[in-house]
């Protein structure tokens, strides 16, 4: 009798245990970017949303600026399970997979309805490439186009040679090398730190980064060239994912396609924003030379070709469906 009793107090508990995970669930969401940047912003309102919507089942606590896990160690948490759901820049992960690096192909895909356009033809094959590494991929929001911030005027490629470069992810490495520039590695929340002591003296990245990391006070020059629409995207641990409730992964699901579609109007809507904020504090914007933008274009044709080729059968249908 008293082992019964036992068991059936062992049972009690596990099936109390099991709902109240099911009834509430707290989760950690790490990402690289600071309070005032864009990207934070949206996700503030995207952890509103899913609260709300489930009741208060599923809160998310957002720890921005890298001070849970720094912007290169977040898509490895959220695989290890340290953190349930996080924010990746995916082309940071193009070594891994020529696949994750397909928006940061130069001069591909150069404008909002190009990117998105590009993002159509190539997510499904992202969400099975991440599916396959335990990931599931929730939403993605681009940042605004890459252009080229510069302490010195650059009239042509041949200006580069030689430049601290920073690097964010492998195509930026492949362009530094291209260009002649010597290639360091720096994540957007020690962008500051870099060029204060001269690590870096050019960098290729959106405005949006320059004002966060306030570049006048180094760089005087920024050349709006539009090369590319990086994404961040919004990734949960697919084991997370599923130990919750059917409404509260509903939920989860609906508050990300409606940050997804809020983001990419924000996104563009401040491009503008951050561009007159560079030129109120003292950074030259110009749109480039013919010379550069040639010398650009024969970089990005050199990377397309390039890139084609390491991602096969999946690349080509990705390009195909992207030029159509």
């Amino acid at each position: 009798m008293l082992k019964t009793l036992a068991a059936l107090g062992v049972t009690s508990t596990l099936l109390f245990s099991t709902a109240a995970v099911h009834a509430q669930q707290k989760w950690d969401m790490p990402t690289g970017y600071p309070t005032s940047n864009f990207h934070t912003a949206n996700i503030q309102f995207f952890a509103k949303d899913v609260e709300k919507l489930t009741g208060g089942k599923l809160t998310l606590t957002v720890h921005d600026s890298g001070s849970l896990f720094k912007a290169n160690e977040i898509k490895r948490a959220v695989q290890g399970g340290q953190a349930q759901i996080g924010e990746i820049i995916i082309s940071g992960y193009s070594n891994e997979n020529p696949i994750f690096g397909t928006d940061s192909i130069p001069f591909l895909a150069t404008s909002y309805p190009e990117a998105q356009k590009l993002w159509q033809a190539s997510r499904a094959v992202t969400e099975a490439h991440l599916a396959k590494q335990g990931i599931k991929l929730l939403y993605a929001v681009p940042w605004p186009p890459q252009g080229i911030f510069s302490a010195k005027p650059i009239n042509s490629a041949a200006d580069l040679k030689g430049a601290k470069w920073r690097a964010y992810n492998p195509n930026t490495s492949r362009i530094a090398q291209l260009v002649g520039a010597q290639a360091v590695t720096v994540q957007a929340a020690e962008l500051t730190q870099a060029l204060a002591t001269g690590a870096v003296n050019t960098f290729m990245t959106s405005a949006a980064t320059g004002y966060d990391s306030k570049v006048w006070e180094q760089v005087k020059y920024y050349y709006d060239v539009s090369a590319w629409l990086p994404k961040n995207l919004i990734i949960v641990s697919k084991k997370s994912f599923d130990a919750l409730d059917k409404p509260s992964q509903d939920a989860l699901l609906k508050a990300a396609a409606e940050a997804e579609s809020r983001g990419w109007k924000i996104s563009q809507e401040k491009n503008a924003w951050y561009i007159e904020q560079l030129v109120k504090n003292g950074i030259k914007v110009e749109g480039g030379s013919a010379q550069l933008k040639a010398d650009l274009k024969k970089v990005g044709e050199t990377m397309i070709a390039d890139w084609t080729k390491q991602a096969g059968a999946d690349g080509q249908a990705i390009v195909d469906a992207f030029r159509k």
